[in-house]
This record gives C-alpha cells, sequence and structure tokens, in this order.
C-alpha cells in the first residue's frame, strides 16, 4: 500500500478523518452492511462531581426484543482526560469510537499539541454529522461526550443529536431507551459538590430505575456478576471504577430502598 499524495490545496492537515475523505472520496466514513438485525446500546449517564465528571452505563445490548448481549461496554477513554459513552447502533457507535481515538491521538502527533477539550468535542460532532445518511437508515449513534478542562478545572459534559448538533449541559445527562427515567433520577438527587462516592451511587441509581422501567436497559446481574461499566474522568486523567466497589454501591442502593420498604 503507498502512501496518497496531496498537491498543497488538497492537504488534509491534522486532521485523520478528514484524509480518510480525502482518499475515499465523499463517502459516509461508516457504512450501512445491510444486516437484518441490528444491535443496540440502550442507556448512558454522565455528572459532574466535586473532583469532575462520572460516566456509566449498563451492559445490556438488544436486537429488537431479544437480548444481544448482557455484558457489552459503553463507555470507552476517549484521550486521557475524556471519555465517549455510546447509545444506538452498537457496531457504528464502536467504530465511530475507535475513529475518534484514532483522530485525537493523530491530530496530537502531527500539530505536537492536544485539542481543547471543546475542540474534541466539535470534531465528535462533525462524525455524527457525516454518520447522518446511515442514522436515517435506523443506524443513529448518540453518544455522551465528558472529560476534566484542564484549562478551565473543571469537568464538562457534551450531549449531540442525529446532525451532530453539539449542546453542552451544566451538571448531568442521561440518554438512550432509558434516559429519561435516569436522568430523572439522577436531577431529583443531585446537587453541587458530589464527592466521587455520592456521585457514582447517584449514577448507579439513575441506570437501577432506568432498567425498572425500560425493558432494555439491563440492571445489576448479581448471579452473573455483572454490573454498570462506571468511569471517572479527573485531573489525573480517565480511570474505570472496579466493578467490586460499583457492585458494593448497589448493595447498599439494595439495603436503603428495603429499609425504606421498596421493594427491589
Amino acid at each position: 500500500m503507498t502512501l496518497p499524495i496531496f498537491s498543497p490545496g488538497q492537504d488534509p492537515g491534522p486532521s485523520f478523518s478528514e484524509l480518510l475523505r480525502r482518499h475515499n472520496g465523499d463517502q459516509p466514513l461508516l457504512r450501512n452492511t445491510g444486516a437484518v438485525e441490528i444491535t443496540h446500546g440502550t442507556t448512558i449517564v454522565a455528572l459532574r462531581y466535586e473532583e469532575g465528571v462520572i460516566m456509566a452505563g449498563d451492559r445490556r445490548a438488544t436486537e429488537g426484543y431479544s437480548i444481544a448481549s448482557r455484558a457489552i461496554d459503553k463507555v470507552f477513554p476517549a484521550d486521557g482526560h475524556s471519555g465517549v459513552a455510546i447509545a444506538g447502533a452498537a457496531g457504528p457507535a464502536v467504530e465511530m469510537v475507535r475513529l475518534f481515538q484514532t483522530e485525537l491521538e493523530h491530530y496530537e502527533k502531527v500539530e505536537g499539541v492536544a485539542l481543547s477539550l471543546e475542540g474534541k468535542a466539535n470534531q465528535l460532532g462533525g462524525m455524527i454529522r457525516r454518520n447522518l445518511p446511515m442514522a436515517m437508515e435506523g443506524l443513529a449513534v448518540v453518544p455522551i461526550y465528558a472529560g476534566y478542562d484542564l484549562r478551565r478545572r473543571i469537568g464538562r459534559i457534551f450531549k449531540y443529536d442525529l446532525t451532530g448538533g453539539r449542546y453542552e449541559e451544566g451538571d448531568f445527562h442521561a440518554t438512550g431507551s432509558g434516559g429519561r427515567d435516569a436522568r430523572t433520577t439522577i436531577k431529583l438527587g443531585y446537587r453541587e459538590g458530589l464527592n466521587r462516592a455520592e456521585a457514582i451511587q447517584l449514577a448507579v441509581e439513575g441506570l437501577y430505575q432506568a432498567a425498572d422501567e425500560d425493558s432494555a436497559t439491563g440492571g445489576p446481574d448479581v448471579v452473573r456478576g455483572i454490573y454498570p461499566t462506571v468511569a471517572t474522568i479527573t485531573v489525573t486523567g480517565f480511570e474505570r471504577v472496579e466493578d467490586s466497589e460499583v457492585a458494593q454501591r448497589f448493595g447498599e442502593l439494595l439495603q436503603r430502598k428495603t429499609s425504606e420498604g421498596h421493594p427491589r
């Protein structure tokens, strides 16, 4: 394979996705394979706390009314200080995340500096916009992007629509099939200055309530030892929370609900 050669006016610069477009022509970065059964991810949440941002996602993926996977991951690092949580068509979403990770790494290597957090959010918005033809065929990808802004020294959360529109959320957001129930739960329990344990607990409760109302959202599977993916993003970077800690938070949640007389 030989590297493509571009004239000065056609140089794609530091953008890896622009390099792909210039090389492959004006085609969508992701393609519909024509598969009949499409695997979909469901509910994801993000909320700010005193040290940065918590991101979390349930582990269930569905194909129509069937469970396609009980242990899919929906929360990924984008780079050292940001992450992406995915909802929608799982295959295109995971491929988009991988391309986004490569794009950020490529830019940093070419330019010698990393994009700002807002610049990264804009970059992801452009990728979602280029996926619009596939979204119109039912392969929608609607992620949440969040990270720790090293310049402002705060955690920030960004949501998107199908056209790639980017909107910053102040404190929390949830999307996916159970997003409304998760968002309502977090809204009722949120306050500024949550510590790490409180933020994880609230994210877990949001997913628990979503699973209670939405069949496509998976709750904790104690028998198989499957719990939501939870990650923190702080000044020290992206870090996945251990399953043992998430299980402990679920145990505390169930104990509280039992003591309050709520059914499990």
